[in-house]
């Protein structure tokens, strides 16, 4: 399965290595160096990279590649999902996944991906169990293994890991006891100069915040539930019923984990919540760029951001924002609009001119302008949950439902 972990900055250095069946040397990474060489961007890195006798399987996130490699074929959605749960688990313990944060904390990032792959075969991914094997990183902690020389390692096996329900710890007591959830929602979208949409979908996700005491056993309906047809399920979901009523059961993990992820790729009922009136003329030197609601069902939008890159020949850009800050890069030629929030009684506007470099020839084509955004409580889907249901345990959580749709990758041709 997988023999192998690199973990890769941004500048190429393989800063952190892991073997578990047999020791590959790092100049297997001299292949993934060829194919990042002809990138113009770290998301644009293809996945799967076959070399004469290794496949290497990559994700990039927070700046840093997660190079996984094999001696066989696998599935590679197998390890990618794998190598984002690595990073997940990361964030998990240590609040953030980033260079300092690793090199920080090597011990314990070893003993976790021991824990999580045995001969490299997935063993323990879920972070509830990896908490009672392996404690997380706290200063008094950290101060008595100094002084003891023990480690983080737990003596006693999980009791999650003796039972049929291995996600939950057992013995779990909360003074307060509370379920929250989160529905968040990407639009993907490209829509062209006219206004009208080339391309839209949703990806959404369930995002969980438990903190129940004993086994609570709950129930979520929803009021549409039949959008849900492309979707992704935690292993606690009881699937038969989710297939034959539409209802999410389940014996929730302690703590923080992500519920369902799904997939709406319908045009018809994806929304399209910010529209663009633009005028870019690089023969004229002028850009004149609005940005507006359009179906956000009265909320407001907040975090708004533009992102323009410029053809190389522009030199400089002059422009006057009614609201907001811009930013020009010279050396990147990226006009950056930091707008924040939409006040719908007077559109955000940004105009002014542009300047060509000296002896530049005409600009063939227009840029693409990508846009940021956030709306707080409202699924742009229309997706609703109706109700949650605890069982199995006396008492009353306290039990709340929060809607967040932003920008993924959320695009206007110009």
């Amino acid at each position: 399965m997988i023999h192998s972990l690199f973990i890769i900055n941004v500048s190429g250095d393989v800063f952190m290595e892991k073997h578990w069946k047999s020791v590959i040397s790092r100049s297997v990474c001299d292949y993934f160096f060829e194919e990042q060489k002809k990138i113009s961007s770290p998301v644009d890195m293809p996945p799967v990279v076959a070399t004469p006798h290794h496949y290497l399987i990559t994700i990039f996130r927070n700046n840093l590649y997660f190079v996984a490699t094999t001696t066989t074929e696998v599935a590679p959605l197998f390890v990618l999902e794998f190598l984002h749960r690595v990073v997940d688990i990361f964030e998990d313990y240590f609040g953030e996944c980033n260079e300092t944060i690793i090199k920080e904390h090597y011990v314990i990032i070893y003993e976790l991906l021991d824990e999580m792959l045995d001969n490299g075969f997935p063993l323990a991914t879920e972070s509830n169990i990896l908490k009672e094997l392996i404690k997380p990183p706290n200063i008094l902690r950290t101060i008595a293994n100094t002084v003891t020389g023990k480690t983080n390692v737990s003596c006693t096996l999980p009791s999650g890991q003796l039972s049929n329900i291995p996600w939950r710890r057992s013995g779990v007591k909360y003074a307060n006891n509370e379920a929250y959830f989160d529905v968040i929602e990407e639009v993907d979208a490209i829509i062209d100069k006219n206004g009208s949409t080339v391309f839209a979908e949703i990806q959404g996700y369930i995002d969980c915040c438990i903190k129940l005491s004993g086994m609570p056993d709950l129930t979520m309906t929803f009021v549409n539930p039949r959008l849900l047809d492309d979707l992704s399920l935690h292993p606690c979901i009881r699937f038969k019923r989710w297939e034959n009523e539409k209802v999410l059961s389940f014996i929730p993990p302690d703590g923080n984990f992500r519920l369902i992820s799904y997939h709406i790729s319908s045009q018809s009922i994806v929304a399209i919540p910010i529209y663009l009136k633009h005028y870019i003329s690089f023969r004229e030197g002028k850009l004149d760029i609005t940005v507006g609601p359009k179906q956000t069902m009265g909320r407001q939008v907040e975090e708004v951001s533009l992102e323009i890159p410029m053809p190389k020949s522009v030199a400089n850009c002059n422009l006057t924002a009614s609201q907001g800050r811009y930013t020009f890069d010279p050396v990147s030629k990226v006009l950056h609009w930091d707008v924040r929030k939409i006040d719908i009684t007077k559109l955000p506007n940004i105009k002014g001119s542009i300047s060509l470099g000296a002896g530049a020839g005409p600009v063939e084509a227009n840029p693409t302008v990508t846009v940021h955004f956030v709306i707080n409580q409202m699924a742009v889907s229309g997706l609703k949950v109706s109700r949650l249901d605890m069982y199995g345990e006396k008492y009353r959580p306290f039990k709340g439902v929060k809607y967040i749709t932003k920008a993924g990758k959320y695009q206007f041709r110009l």
